[in-house]
C-alpha cells in the first residue's frame, strides 16, 4: 500500500497489525481520488476520515493538498499505523487523530461544531455501519459538502439517508463506491 499522487506520492505505507483492518486497494483509491480530484474536491479542503484504519485515504487526502484531515479510529494497532504513516509522509502538522469508536468522535464533533467538505467513510463490510454513519454526520457537512462511502459491492445503499442524497455508485471489482450530497448540492 501506497501513496499515490501528491507530495508524498509513492512513498509506502504500514498496514496495521492483524485482520480487523481492511485496507482500501490502491486500485480503488486510484479511482476515488481521479473522481474527487476532477470534482475538485480534496484541494484546500477540510477532510473526515471516519474509521481510519491506516490512514491511507486521508494521508491520500493531504498528499493531493487538502489543508487539514481528521482521522477517526478506535483500534490500537490502526492508531500506532497511521501516526507512523504521518510521521512517515511528513504529514502530521496537518492532521488530527481521534482515537475513539465513530459514534463518540462524531459526538464530540457534533459538539465542538466541526465542518468538513469532504467526509470519507470505510468502516467494516456487511454490519449496516455506513447507514448508521450517513445518519448522524449531517450537522458535520458544508452545504457544498461531500461524503464518499465504501461498502461491499453486494451492499446496496439507501438512494437518500437523512438529508445526504446518493448521486453516484462506483463498483472496482467487490468494492462499491458511493457518493452522497446534502439535498440541494449537485456535486458528484
Amino acid at each position: 500500500m501506497r501513496v499515490i499522487a501528491g507530495t508524498a506520492g509513492g512513498l509506502k505505507l504500514t498496514t496495521p497489525a492483524g485482520t480487523t483492518t481492511r485496507p482500501t486497494t490502491d486500485r480503488v483509491k486510484e479511482a476515488l481520488f481521479s473522481i474527487l480530484d476532477s470534482a475538485d474536491a480534496v484541494y484546500g479542503a477540510q477532510v473526515l476520515d471516519l474509521f481510519a484504519g491506516s490512514g491511507a485515504l486521508g494521508i491520500e487526502a493531504l498528499s493531493r493538498g487538502a489543508d487539514h484531515v481528521t482521522l477517526v479510529d478506535k483500534s490500537r494497532p490502526a492508531l500506532e499505523a497511521l501516526r507512523r504513516n504521518l510521521l512517515h509522509t511528513k504529514l502530521t502538522n496537518r492532521a488530527t487523530i481521534i482515537g475513539l469508536d465513530a459514534w463518540h468522535a462524531l459526538d464530540q464533533l457534533v459538539r465542538q461544531q466541526a465542518r468538513f467538505d469532504l467526509i470519507l467513510i470505510d468502516p467494516p463490510y456487511n454490519q449496516g455501519l455506513q447507514v448508521k454513519a450517513l445518519e448522524r454526520l449531517t450537522p458535520l457537512l458544508t452545504p457544498a459538502g461531500l461524503v464518499v462511502v465504501e461498502a461491499a459491492n453486494r451492499e446496496i445503499l439507501p438512494e437518500q439517508v437523512g438529508n445526504c442524497l446518493l448521486t453516484d455508485r462506483r463498483v472496482y471489482g467487490d468494492t462499491a463506491l458511493a457518493f452522497y450530497v446534502l439535498e440541494g448540492n449537485n456535486a458528484p
